[in-house]
Formats: structure tokens, sequence, C-alpha cells
């Protein structure tokens, strides 16, 4: 008769075996390592400094056809703002295009005959910004800074007496940014190493070799998965660290909550890949594949844009779409400690998704044998 406890012994002994040959396929010379940690950093680092929705600087050029002490105060205004630069006053109309063709202005700020009369009317003192559509997202935020500010000088229409960031003080994009990218660039990584890993064994004429082992089915697609996984989650680790070490993006939240949001996450990620690698006969095929895969992903997910100004199909796409619900997850307990029924509700699409890819992964897997 078996003993239960030797045979699960002997599992375990064959499955760590697996794992270090896995470990030792990945991880065996220097460059791999360094392209799993080098490039991550400069990735972090790049999207810190660069990847940033505030307006720091705008140059502007004005025309001021009223010349009256009204358009004066609000001429003062906009100047000793902190991000306007006046850098070039227009005479008239037509040196209007060739401020902005020139890419020396940003905005142009037309002040009108009547600005003056219109205010001491009581009628709306209208002063017309023109846009670099070129740079149209910088440009509006600037139209919007000008506005505000003509708001407050003017008295027409609503001030706003003050505006306060709940959960991002200052309105920081950084505090937006870092806290997507402990699941966005791991994801790259766990999808590219999956995807590989059974095409790669085909490639280099071990498959067969794996066919005749006592391994079974669960075993091999197992250690496939373990191995992206932890890589994932050290890669996931080391973004965290550089975002609240190096860019002092404060965590509201527990530690705990994050690596739970990462562990559903990965799950859903590698069985997307296997699946990928166990359709492909080919590396280059699994790789291509991918990365067809993983740009919608990224563009769906609302790292950058909000899901909610999609058109309404395209919503509907994003549900299948486990970064999204990843992101939405770890922002709110990086920024606001989001509780964990909270959490809980939001992770149930990605975790409905890790319910799918990885029998999936499972069954074409085996059918492959």
């Amino acid at each position: 008769m078996t003993n239960p406890l030797r045979v699960m012994l002997d599992r375990s002994a064959r499955f760590r075996a697996l794992l270090h040959k896995e470990m030792l396929t990945t991880l065996k010379d220097r460059t791999s390592r360094m392209i799993l940690v080098g490039p991550l950093i400069l990735y972090v680092i790049l999207f810190g400094y660069v990847a940033t929705f505030n307006l720091d600087y705008a140059p502007y050029a004005l025309l001021d056809m009223s010349k009256t002490r009204q358009s004066a105060e609000l001429i003062r205004a906009v100047d000793q703002s902190a991000v306007f630069d006046r850098v070039m006053t227009l005479q008239n109309t037509a040196q209007i295009a060739p401020a902005i063709d020139s890419g020396k202005a940003l905005v142009v700020m037309v002040i009108g005959q009547d600005y003056a009369e219109n205010l001491a009317e009581g009628k709306p003192a209208q002063v017309q910004v023109i846009i670099d559509g070129r740079n149209s997202t910088t440009a509006q935020l600037a139209a919007g800074y000008l506005s505000i500010i003509a708001g407050n000088v003017s008295g027409a229409g609503t001030v706003f007496e003050s505006i306060r960031y709940l959960y991002n003080p200052n309105n920081l994009t950084q505090w937006f940014i870092l806290p997507a990218l402990i699941m966005m660039l791991s994801m790259l990584q766990i999808m590219v190493l999956s995807a590989l890993s059974v095409a790669r064994e085909r490639e280099m004429g071990t498959f067969e070799q794996l066919l005749v082992t006592p391994f079974t089915t669960g075993e091999l697609l197992a250690s496939k998965a373990v191995v992206p996984i932890l890589i994932g989650i050290f890669q996931g680790t080391l973004i965290f660290l550089i975002s609240v070490f190096w860019f002092e993006v404060p965590l509201m939240g527990s530690i705990l909550k994050i690596y739970a949001v990462m562990a559903v996450f990965v799950l859903a990620v590698v069985g997307l890949g296997l699946a990928i690698s166990a359709y492909s006969k080919t590396m280059q095929q699994g790789l291509l594949i991918a990365f067809v895969t993983l740009v919608p992903m990224v563009l769906l997910s609302g790292l950058f844009t909000p899901v909610d100004n999609m058109p309404a199909w395209v919503q509907a796409i994003t549900w299948a779409d486990p970064l999204r619900f990843a992101l939405l997850s770890v922002r709110r307990i990086y920024l606001a400690d989001a509780s964990w029924l909270h959490i809980a509700q939001t992770m149930i699409p990605t975790a409905a998704v890790a319910a799918v890819t990885l029998p999936f992964a499972y069954h074409y897997f085996k059918k492959r044998l």
C-alpha cells in the first residue's frame, strides 16, 4: 500500500526540481537578469518625471485692444501667475497666426476693445483665447487657467473662492501615475515570460523530453506559471519602493491590500500568457500575440484617460481587461485607503478573468501534449 505522505513528498521534490529548471532557464545569464531590473527602473523614472499632466510653464502672447485700467488689471493678474510667461506683445490681429505658427506662444489672449465698457455695464466681458491645436492637451489646460484668472479679476460669472483636491492635495500627476505602474509594468514582463515559456521549449527541442518525464500536466503548467508570478511580484515590489522612497508618494492604505490585488491580477495575466504560449508554435508567434494583446489592455485600462470618457461599447470591452480593475483598486488603496470589501467588489472582474484563462491554458496545454 502506497504511503500518501511519501507520495506527496516525492511530488514536492519533483516540483521543486522543475521550478529550479525554470528559474535557471529564465535567469541563467547576466543579460537576462539585467533586463528584468534595468529597464524597469528606467521606465519608472521616466514616467515619474516625464509623464505629467501638471502645467508648470505656459508661454503666451497678448493682444490688448482695450488698453484700459480694467484690461491692465487682467494682464497683471496673468503675468503674476506662476504658470504664464508673456513672450510676445502683439499690436494687431495679423500677428496672431505667426505667434502660434512659430511655436513661441502656446496660447494667445486677445482682449477686445469693449472689454472695459462691458464690465462697467455689467455685461459679460469676453476674452478670446486662441489655442495651438498641435499641442491641444497642454493648451486647453492653459486656457482653463486663463479662464479662472479672468473670472476672478472681472467678477463676472462664477468665481472659485478655493479648490480643494481630496486624496491628492497638490494635484500631482506622480500620485496618479506611479501607483498604476506597479501593475502595468509588472504585467508587461509577466505576459512576455509566460507567453514564451511553452513556445521556447518547442523551439529548443526540450518539449518532447518533458513529455517522457513523470510530471503531470498540472505540474508542468504550474512550473511555467510560478516563475513569471514571482518575477512580477518582485518587479511590483521594486516599483512600489521607488514610488514611496524616491518620489515620496504617500501610501495611505495597507501593503497587504496591495499584494492581495497583485496576487489576483498576476494570476489573470499569467493565465492569459500561458494560453497564448500553449497556442503558439514558435517564440516569434507567441511574442507577437503577446504584444498585440498588451497594447489594447493598456489603452483600455484607464491608465491615462478615464474609462468613463470612452464610448459605451468600448467601456463594455474594458470589463474583460484585468488591468483596468487592478489600477482602480491600487489607486484607491494608495490614496484613499479603500476597505477590503470595496477592493473585493472591484476585483471581481479580474478574478473572473483568472478563473477563465487558467483553465483555458490548462486545457490547451494538455491538448498540445
